[in-house]
């Protein structure tokens, strides 16, 4: 069976795949603002990649996080970070709110999602890690859509 050729949207219209890269730049610089710790940035782009299931966004920020410094025990078990003691309170709250925004389909940002976060992050972290998973989530569609190849 032949594989349809996909069209690159990045490169289809260049200006929105700029304007997404320089929306990315913005919450980048949010989260530095707002005191987050860059290998948890790192980690909360793996998360979203992960859920989605985007291979490319999940070599290259997992990679990313390598080169920043990141155990790669805590990336090993990222999908199950609530059952382990590798996560601080902090990285606990960024990352279940994460998950509750890239999830939004199976029921929103719940209250508890949202309310446990809240008991953690302040409301410049909150807005910075949600902006995050925002564009990450966007990126994560692009490449799954556009198909960005993933190879050795």
């Amino acid at each position: 069976m032949t594989e349809t050729q996909r069209v690159n949207i990045g490169k289809q219209h260049p200006a929105a795949y700029q304007a997404l890269l320089a929306l990315s730049a913005e919450a980048e610089s949010a989260t530095t603002a707002a005191g987050l710790d860059p290998l948890l940035v790192e980690l909360l782009k793996i998360r979203a990649s992960q859920i989605n299931g985007c291979a490319f966004c999940l070599r290259m920020h997992t990679r990313d996080a390598l080169k920043k410094g990141e155990n790669p025990d805590r990336i090993a078990v990222l999908p199950a970070w609530a059952e382990t003691g590798l996560f601080s309170d902090v990285d606990r709250a960024a990352l279940r709110l994460t998950e509750a925004i890239t999830g939004v389909s199976d029921g929103h940002v719940s209250d508890e999602d949202y309310d446990a976060a809240a008991d953690v992050l302040g409301a410049e972290q909150i807005s910075a890690v949600a902006w995050l998973a925002t564009v990450m989530n966007a990126f994560n569609r692009v490449a799954i859509t556009s198909r960005y190849p993933v190879r050795g």
